[in-house]
């Protein structure tokens, strides 16, 4: 039953001196702090809410979009020390795609951090309007919040390895990694698990929280190297002139003029051994095409060697093996 109302009782609530001003009616005077009053409150928290969640997603929505194709977006721009114009230009069309899916990943997420704490804030706020006591509902929430901590510290531990993991830009879907327990292609890339498929089609599986390190062949550019096998007898300037040859002419021809960005360098004699000579050729190619031009490299130069008759490893071997008095098919 309610609490008639009266002067007395409305001295100290303006609502309840208004409605019973206007209506002379006690009990409609006694509930218009129920009736108005915190009703009106409530309204007011939630629209307040709703607007500062519009404008904090529409906030986070401009950081993490690029204006033109070209761009990064505002909260993904590269350091200073990877705005070298050469790579920038050749890695453009390539990160497109991975910038876009970075971008939608940590904006989703953003998004989510926003929603919730606004929406909580309101929550509470709203439960105090309505003259709950927040106390025990606070401490028993730091004490199942606690609870849940330690319960799922590699959970939390998961996300926000991979929440850095997608600031940084460590990986990406498509790029070529060795993340330790297992290395190959990223298939895909979340907040908790990274999927890795290595080169014999099995799918790893692994927790962003257990990645102490990354390596990445698919970032900026690689280096295609190719180590090339001499003869004990061979003339080594000559074979550094006709690999240096072959492979600058390689590279500058279709398909693999696409690939490489620099001109292919013979480096010299990597090592010598009983069997031969090992020479060194690299070039700057384009992320994640290393592969593919060494083994292009190394068929050409090898049609070239024996094109200009110079001598092999085996054929050594088997001169050394003959002047030994043994047979090399044996």
């Amino acid at each position: 039953m309610y609490q008639l109302a009266d002067q007395a009782n409305c001295a100290t609530d303006t609502w309840c001196n208004r409605i019973y001003a206007l209506t002379g009616n006690t009990q409609l005077a006694a509930l218009a702090e129920w009736l108005i009053a915190t009703p009106a409150s409530i309204a007011l928290i939630l629209s307040l809410a709703l607007i500062t969640r519009f404008l904090s997603r529409r906030a986070i929505s401009r950081l993490t979009r690029a204006n033109s194709p070209d761009k990064a977006p505002s909260l993904l721009r590269p350091s200073k020390a990877h705005q070298r114009e050469t790579i920038r230009a050749v890695a453009k069309p390539l990160s497109s795609e991975r910038r876009a899916q970075r971008a939608r990943t940590i904006g989703s997420m953003l998004k989510s951090f926003a929603s919730i704490a606004i929406f909580s804030l309101a929550i509470i706020l709203i439960l105090g309007q309505l003259g709950i006591n927040l106390a025990p509902i606070i401490a028993s929430a730091g004490v199942i919040g606690v609870a849940l901590g330690f319960g799922a510290q590699n959970v939390v531990k998961d996300f926000v390895a991979g929440v850095f993991m997608i600031l940084e830009d460590q990986y990406g879907v498509g790029d070529i990694v060795d993340l330790g327990p297992a290395s190959g292609t990223v298939e895909g890339v979340g907040l908790r698990i990274t999927t890795v498929r290595d080169s014999n089609g099995t799918v790893w599986y692994i927790r962003n929280g257990e990645v102490s390190r990354v390596g990445n062949s698919s970032q900026e550019f690689g280096v295609a190297v190719v180590d090339l096998p001499l003869g004990c007898a061979t003339d080594v300037q000559r074979a550094i002139e006709i690999a240096e040859k072959t492979a600058a002419e390689v590279t500058s021809k279709t398909p693999l003029d696409e690939d490489a960005l620099e001109p292919p360098k013979v480096l010299g004699v990597e090592k010598i051994t009983t069997d031969g000579v090992t020479l060194r050729l690299t070039t700057k190619v384009r992320p994640g095409r290393q592969w593919a031009v060494q083994r292009a490299l190394r068929a050409h130069i090898k049609t070239a060697f024996d094109a200009a008759h110079i001598e092999s490893p085996c054929l050594c071997s088997g001169t050394q093996l003959r002047l030994n008095g043994e047979d090399p098919k044996r």
